[in-house]
């Protein structure tokens, strides 16, 4: 069959599978099981308003559950298993992990990330959008600090290999050592523990503009009465940055630092692209690509663990987005 028809009969049956799905539950609902009749209607009227919220609910509720806790508990149990899947280990995946030096490394540097990406991010954003709004060509300024989002990681990440190739001919880093006079040039990428930081850059590269965007909205949107009225009481243009409207905007810093916190714990591009997790830069997402063709207990295991990682951070977020919206 064609994919055009393929596609449209998809649409259909969706879309008329929706509304049957609605009108059917709802008509059993009203009709069959408290149908609006006999000796108390009211009872019965309310008993289905307080069920039928659940109806509309339960198409996402199964999709979730399908899609989303089905996998989180099948992952869980197959990283119960040996690497064939067949021997039941307990957490034996989860001991051997944590006894690895590897994992270790992976764990370290992953946290490392979580420190430095979303705090510089959003610090280099929140400066770009207060600098950018005071040019008359800001503009221009904030489509070019923009532009590396537009970039995938994998392009990013080859675009910055050249950067840190260790030739003078077409390393920038070497092309400028090579001008001060140094007598060789140097693989940043081999450096232990610092090539996480040179990694790290890469991120903070492209997540700069996402945070430039939002906090330039953000502070856009505090009203000129509060600036007015401390510049009126002699605040200087620190003092009214950092007292007066860093402060008013704290919750919308916060939602962008969670943000790019959470797509730090599931980076995966710009390790693999760069260093392939060798010279000590394994984070856990490249960690658990090691596993994944060979050991596919182990594998899930790493997951879970990332799962982990992941959860109390977008509970955070989404703690912070209710208190947003209130």
């Amino acid at each position: 069959m064609p994919p055009v028809i393929q596609g449209v009969i998809t649409i259909l049956v969706g879309v008329f599978g929706c509304v049957a799905y609605f009108y059917l539950s709802n008509w059993v609902l009203d009709r069959v099981i408290f149908p609006a009749k006999g000796p108390n209607p009211g009872r019965n009227i309310n008993r289905a308003n307080l069920v039928r919220p659940w109806l509309f609910l339960f198409p996402a509720l199964f999709a979730l559950g399908l899609y989303l806790a089905y996998p989180v508990v099948g992952s869980f149990y197959r990283s119960l298993f040996d690497r064939a899947g067949t021997e039941f280990i307990g957490l034996g995946n989860y001991i051997d992990l944590f006894n690895e030096s590897g994992f270790r490394t992976a764990v370290f540097n992953n946290f490392l990330w979580l420190l430095v990406v979303p705090a510089l991010a959003t610090s280099f954003g929140l400066a770009a959008a207060q600098l950018t709004d005071r040019l008359s060509w800001g503009n221009v300024a904030k489509s070019l600090i923009f532009m590396p989002m537009a970039i995938s990681f994998v392009g990013a990440s080859l675009i910055w290999k050249f950067v840190y190739a260790n030739t003078a001919d077409i390393g920038l880093i070497n092309a400028v050592r090579d001008l001060l006079g140094a007598d060789r040039p140097v693989d940043v990428i081999q450096i232990p523990f610092w090539n996480n930081f040179f990694l790290m850059f890469i991120l903070i590269w492209i997540q700069t503009g996402f945070a430039m965007v939002i906090l330039s909205a953000a502070l856009r949107g505090i009203p000129e009465e509060t600036i007015e009225a401390a510049i009126i009481d002699g605040a200087g243009p620190f003092r009214l940055f950092f007292s007066i409207k860093v402060p008013q905007i704290m919750g919308t810093i916060v939602v962008v630092w969670t943000t790019i916190t959470i797509l730090v714990l599931k980076v995966f591009d710009i390790v693999y692209t760069m260093t392939g997790g060798n010279f000590g830069t394994h984070i856990l997402p490249s960690y658990m690509m090691t596993y994944m063709f060979r050991d596919d207990g182990r594998a899930t295991a790493v997951a879970f663990v990332i799962m982990i990682i992941v959860l109390p951070v977008m509970i955070w977020n989404i703690a912070q987005a209710r208190k947003e919206l209130r």
